[in-house]
């Protein structure tokens, strides 16, 4: 069998149908779409057909579409936006368990003076309302609250969120990274002021995002430069991406029903494979409020690194919430959150599907898994301590 795939919350593959129509601005269609000629200004109309691809898979305006160049400069871009809009206000609400996007820059603002409340999560992955609640002070500037996670799948209540948010006057923003393409979003009618994505997530290429802004919400541009993006993000558009993105979103927004239901069922299809035959496994996050594509499994007493190369040397892509990839021990910060215990999160994989797997690829995965977990155990320090 050729490469099985199953890691695409780690990155997709471009969708044929997104290369075919970024290829001729590349080396054809390459005017700039700025300038006062009509070369550049067929282009421009192509950028203008993206942006409204965009607004119509988020149910937002087009003229609240900002195009970027990543998820990452996205949220950094919202968080610092509300800090420099409102500089009195020197407190951030987040959660411990965002993207290294939020949670690395919420530290970095800490080391400059600004206070960050980090919101705890229970076992299953989920926010306690009324932490979030209480969290929330008169000098808070902007709560960032991710809306589904990405190692677990978990969907966080976003829209109850917003509202108390915005009951207190405060920003809203959250990391749709994972969920854009995944779950329905209708941002008209929605308590969402900013929302970021990544166009990687969803079939297009990597080096373009979006950072989406409600219309009349405060923003200063993160990028200073030109007039680009109604003067909200300088540089030069990256025009073949944002085409590209504009046509993934597009069919993105067509493939909502399969993502939903025959990639759903292909993840409950390997969930329930792996747990039959596999003793002592367990899915981390809740399973009833979860992206339709995401796995989240434990196989206790071994490693989620050993766990990869083995099923690597198959052809089988797929990730580890561990951190063992870069010489640490120490599980994830989402599952660490969680309070999953050390020998079940140390061997956790994530398994992420898209609508290019198939149910041979997952019968797979499945007839293979279990002699690689009882290899590992019959070798692995802690199954021996166990069995002894």
């Amino acid at each position: 069998m050729n490469n099985i795939y199953v890691d695409n919350n780690a990155t997709t593959q471009v969708a044929p149908e997104v290369f075919e129509e970024m290829k001729p601005y590349f080396c054809d269609l390459y005017g700039n779409p700025s300038s006062m000629h009509s070369f550049g200004g067929n282009v421009q109309r192509k950028v203008v057909e993206a942006r409204e691809r965009v607004a119509d898979i988020l149910g937002a305006l087009p003229t609240e579409i900002v195009f970027t160049s990543c998820g990452t400069e996205s949220d950094n871009a919202a968080i610092r936006s509300a800090l420099e809009c409102f500089p009195e206000k020197r407190h951030i609400v987040t959660t411990r368990v965002e993207h290294p996007a939020v949670l690395n820059l919420c530290r970095h603002l800490e080391k400059h003076g600004y206070d960050v409340t980090y919101l705890s999560v229970d076992a299953e992955g989920r926010l306690n309302l009324d932490e979030v609640q209480d969290s929330l002070r008169s000098d808070t500037a902007i709560v960032s609250i991710m809306y589904a996670n990405n190692e677990t799948g978990v969907i966080f209540p976003i829209e109850e969120i917003g509202l108390m948010v915005r009951q207190r006057g405060i920003l809203f923003h959250t990391d749709a990274v994972q969920a854009v393409g995944k779950i329905p979003l209708n941002l008209r009618e929605s308590t969402i002021e900013m929302l970021s994505l990544s166009g990687h997530k969803l079939h297009a290429p990597k080096g373009v995002g979006v950072l989406y802004v409600r219309r009349g919400t405060p923003f200063r541009p993160f990028l200073i430069g030109g007039h680009q993006e109604r003067g909200r993000r300088g540089g030069t558009e990256n025009v073949a991406s944002i085409i590209a993105l504009g046509k993934a979103c597009e069919l993105a927004k067509d493939h909502l029903n399969e993502e939903n239901t025959r990639v759903r069922a292909l993840r409950d299809r390997l969930e329930k494979g792996l747990l039959e035959n596999c003793p002592d496994a367990r899915i981390n996050g809740c399973t009833d409020q979860r992206l339709p594509n995401t796995l989240n499994i434990s196989f206790e007493y071994v490693e989620g690194e050993a766990i990869l190369l083995m099923i690597n040397e198959l052809g089988i892509a797929a990730s580890s919430g561990s951190a063992c990839t870069s010489g640490s021990l120490e599980p994830s910060h989402v599952l660490r959150a969680m309070g999953i215990p050390f020998t079940c999160a140390h061997g956790s994989v994530r398994f992420s599907l898209s609508c290019y797997n198939t149910e041979q690829e997952i019968d797979y995965i499945v007839e293979k898994m279990p002699g690689i977990i009882r290899r590992l155990r019959e070798i692995s320090p802690f199954g021996a301590t166990v069995a002894s």
